[in-house]
């Protein structure tokens, strides 16, 4: 029997003052570099580096403020061979990020936001995430309505494959991201890992982000800290990959990757 394809540890490094998992404490690039070196000693395969927050209500960061926040950080972190991702919804940002050594782009907007994104993608060859987005974090809420969940985040995943494919980005670059928490309420995130097979089905692998998100709080006390989502976190991590996900990004990777040597150990057994 082949073995299983291990799936990746993404670890969060938000150079932000607003980011609602954190708070802000790595908006400075010295501390994110070194928060991005702790993730990586924690067991992190890709560092996924990011200058402006998409939580809900979020506004917009400015262009050069955000290359500001973002670069030195990648170039830092990938100059210390380190694979490096960059979050970030606007092309001009993703290419200075790839020269400075990104190898991801991972865009929530699936180059919905900016039009200059699938042209840059084509022209790098990197890897690219496409996540399942309806608008920005200050209207996405209201964007939640769906008949059948995982059907239509297919079939509009499907929809920016074609796109991106006809703008010369390579099919074999792409990743998919069901976009958990935007534009979703909490059932909505629940059916669509639930169902996961059902994007899988595009053919293409698949980045889970779940991490610290309010349909994991809901599960929890009102009064509990945002860390104490860790380790729904790390459950969901662990039954993501054990349902096939490429890769999982997450803000605790020490506990994730704890959970995935548990599905390893688990699935050896069962491979006697």
């Amino acid at each position: 029997m082949a073995e299983p394809v291990p799936t990746l540890v993404m670890g969060v490094v938000n150079v932000t003052p607003d980011s609602f998992s954190d708070g802000g404490r790595w908006f400075d690039a010295d501390a994110a570099i070194a928060h991005g070196l702790d993730l990586v000693a924690d067991g992190a395969d890709v560092l996924d580096v990011g200058g402006e927050s998409t939580r809900p209500g979020a506004a917009r960061v400015e262009p050069e403020e955000e290359l500001r926040r973002v670069v030195p950080v990648v170039r830092e972190l990938a100059g210390r061979g380190i694979r490096v991702s960059v979050d970030t919804m606007r092309a001009a940002t993703a290419a200075a990020s790839v020269e400075a050594g990104a190898e991801i782009i991972n865009d929530v907007s699936a180059g919905l936001a900016d039009a200059a994104m699938a042209p840059i993608v084509a022209e790098t060859g990197v890897q690219y995430v496409a996540m399942h987005w309806r608008g920005h974090s200050d209207r996405m809420d209201a964007l939640a309505e769906y008949h059948d969940v995982a059907t239509e985040v297919r079939d509009e995943l499907a929809a920016r494959v074609d796109a991106l494919v006809a703008s010369g980005v390579a099919p074999e670059r792409l990743i998919l991201d069901p976009g958990l928490g935007f534009a979703k309420r909490g059932a909505q995130n629940w059916e669509l890992l639930g169902r996961l097979d059902v994007l899988a089905g595009l053919g293409l692998p698949i980045l889970v982000g779940a991490s610290r998100k309010r349909f994991l709080g809901a599960l929890l006390p009102d009064d509990a800290d945002v860390e104490e989502r860790d380790l729904p976190t790390a459950v969901v991590s662990a039954l993501s990959a054990q349902a096939g996900a490429w890769g999982v990004r997450v803000h605790d990777v020490r506990g994730t990757r704890r959970a995935l040597d548990v599905l390893g150990a688990w699935q050896s057994g069962r491979r006697g």
